[in-house]
């Protein structure tokens, strides 16, 4: 059961990382990782939904019909990103107002999505938990990894929390600031993807 649970949770660390393997949750993803700190915060909303919408439909997939299953694993999304909206508001209101509309846009993210229809509408509820645990860690990863590229290159500074740099490259570097762009964020997203094919490879 442990070694299940363990291989539930590591396969979406690097196997079925969401938008390097299943290429899945790339708006977002595209959209917010500008900054470090803009990409944690949307990886640990979006980890937050995931855990609780895959345990409580993983308690519920015998109950729920299937001809409505959709229509009731949003709602119960839904649930949950409200949760996070309204904690967000009041603990973190700064990123709140930076991750906008990307934060009620959890509902509809395919990898919420995703997870609900393909493994916690089949699976109990701790391998549900695990599976949702792990892809939402390696979504943060992801965000954060893609984030720290842009905004070192993009800006020449790397911020984590609060809005203040933590690592500065120097007076004498030129921000390309291409990469805070939307096409600079599709180059970063492409050469992060060719990287982890060779190291795949290898």
């Amino acid at each position: 059961m442990a070694q299940s649970l363990v291989k539930e949770f590591t396969k979406g660390l690097w196997a079925e990382i969401p938008p390097f393997r299943l290429v899945l949750g790339l708006c977002p993803t595209l959209a917010v990782s500008k900054t470090v700190e803009n990409g944690i915060g949307m990886g640990v909303a979006t980890t937050f939904v995931l855990v609780f919408s895959n345990i409580l439909i993983s308690m519920l997939r015998n109950v729920i019909p299937s001809k409505v299953r959709i229509a009731c694993y949003i709602v119960i999304v839904a649930t949950f990103v409200t949760i996070v909206e309204l904690m967000m508001q009041a603990y973190t209101y700064e990123l709140f107002l930076k991750l906008g509309i990307f934060i009620p846009l959890i509902v509809v993210n395919c990898i919420v999505l995703g997870r609900a229809e393909a493994f916690a509408n089949k699976n109990s509820m701790l391998p549900s938990a695990a599976d949702g645990l792990g892809m939402g860690i390696g979504f943060t990863m992801s965000l954060a990894s893609l984030g720290a590229v842009r905004e070192l290159i993009g800006a020449g500074t790397l911020t984590v929390w609060g809005g203040s740099p933590i690592f500065t490259i120097g007076h004498g570097y030129i921000p390309f600031k291409f990469m805070l762009e939307a096409p600079g964020a599709f180059i970063a997203l492409g050469l992060m993807l060719c990287l982890m094919n060779l190291i795949g490879q290898k």
